[in-house]
């Protein structure tokens, strides 16, 4: 499994993108390997350093002098490596690195990684405008292990065209996603009992050092009851009104700590799409885990399984500048609904429904298809499924859910 030790499609994007620019900010989950990936960056340079605002002895380096890294020599006029790690818990991290790549951006590559706290801060304030470009790593997808990915723009003209491969190995590397999730650690131990305690622990650091401590929320118990109640709530609009009167707090604070739940990477959610559909519902989002394996209902781990591969889709996408990509689903207040669509560029590409053994095309999909004219895919997780049908001139299947999402470029 050459993509579980290499990160290759994530090495793909850095190597795009550092020829645009020479200093790149990669955010991520905690634990989904961005300092991983960044020594693996390291080993294609003969000279490279990696700086850690965790490390004390960095920390001081930083301190004594702001430009540690011109000690880095460098051979052959080449441009090292230079990697700094949770550097935005340094004070003034905006104004460092724009001081460092306003000087030294001819003559250095600069990779910026680091959790939420980046993803936060890169959207507020503009003294690094125009200085960097911006990628998210992602926990293992079942797109990135087989490796079986094609261009974006072959994948879009044949959304209902798979070629079926290695259905054993595929279907028992989902599995193993569905049992201990995508993050390395847990994926790779392969061991529930592991899992569980990794991710108990994971969540309470994320809730009590990134949450609690940067925000400034004293009530770090609330926070965590309100994390422990999504996963009923996966693949369901939330109510946040409901939400506050379950934890017993305001509105407001519901909804704010949803918003960090999803900037530190515990939760992504997903709007309705409202364009050409009569009675649509117009405001509530569905919720999902990045951590979805300790997702009791089988039915909504298996949507947030599909979720996520289709989030980390169209992520990568943007990241890489192909197009203006977003995550929908579709439901009207007669609660007729298919669990996801595509658009991009502000368009609908295609839709995706989840079932967990239904081969047969559920007639909510059938009709949202015939309503907007694309293709339409409806995922189920049981193996050697592969049946195409015609829904009024539109192409639509019925296909094991890793046979086609180990397809997502």
């Amino acid at each position: 499994m050459v993509a579980m030790e290499k990160r290759a499609l994530y090495q793909r994007i850095w190597d795009d993108l550092s020829a645009y620019k020479s200093m790149i900010l990669l955010a991520g989950p905690r634990q989904a390997g961005k300092t991983t990936l960044a020594r693996m960056v390291a080993e294609k340079f003969s000279n490279s350093l990696y700086f850690n605002y965790d490390i004390i002895e960095n920390k001081k380096q930083l301190v004594e002098n702001q430009r540690f890294y011109e000690s880095v020599n460098r051979k052959d006029n080449t441009r090292p490596l230079i990697m700094l790690d949770e550097i935005h818990k340094f004070h003034d991290w905006k104004n460092y690195l724009k001081d460092i790549y306003d000087r030294d951006g001819k003559n250095y590559l600069f990779l910026v990684t680091g959790s939420g706290r980046l993803n936060i801060y890169q959207k507020g304030g503009d003294s690094l405008a125009g200085r960097y470009l911006f990628f998210h790593l992602w926990p293992f997808t079942i797109a990135e292990l087989t490796q079986r990915a094609s261009n974006l723009k072959n994948f879009l003209a044949n959304v209902t065209e798979i070629n079926v491969h290695d259905e054993k190995g595929t279907r028992h590397l989902w599995q193993t996603l569905g049992h201990f999730s995508g993050f390395p650690e847990p994926f790779l131990k392969g061991k529930r009992e592991f899992y569980t305690l990794w991710s108990r622990d994971i969540k309470r650091q994320i809730l009590r050092e990134d949450v609690r401590d940067l925000m400034a929320i004293r009530r770090a118990d609330q926070l965590e009851l309100l994390l422990s109640l999504l996963p009923s709530r996966v693949g369901s609009p939330v109510a946040i009104d409901n939400l506050a009167r379950d934890i017993g707090v305001s509105f407001d604070s519901v909804r704010n700590w949803l918003n960090l739940f999803d900037h530190f990477f515990l939760t992504f959610r997903i709007a309705p799409w409202t364009q050409r559909v009569a009675r649509s519902i117009l405001k509530e989002k569905k919720i999902y885990l990045l951590d979805y394996a300790g997702i009791e209902s089988a039915d909504a781990r298996f949507e947030n399984m599909v979720a996520m591969e289709l989030f980390r889709a169209i992520q990568t996408w943007n990241d890489r500048g192909l197009g203006d990509f977003s995550l929908h689903y579709v439901r009207t207040k007669e609660r007729n609904e298919v669990d996801f669509l595509v658009a991009g560029n502000h368009k609908p590409l295609f839709l995706v429904e989840t079932k967990l053994s239904d081969d047969q095309p559920a007639p909510t999909l059938k009709a949202m298809q015939a309503l907007f004219g694309i293709p339409a895919v409806q995922l189920i997780d049981k193996p050697g499924v592969y049946k195409r049908f015609s829904n009024g001139g539109n192409q639509l299947i019925v296909v094991t859910a890793e046979q086609w999402l180990s397809g997502l470029p």
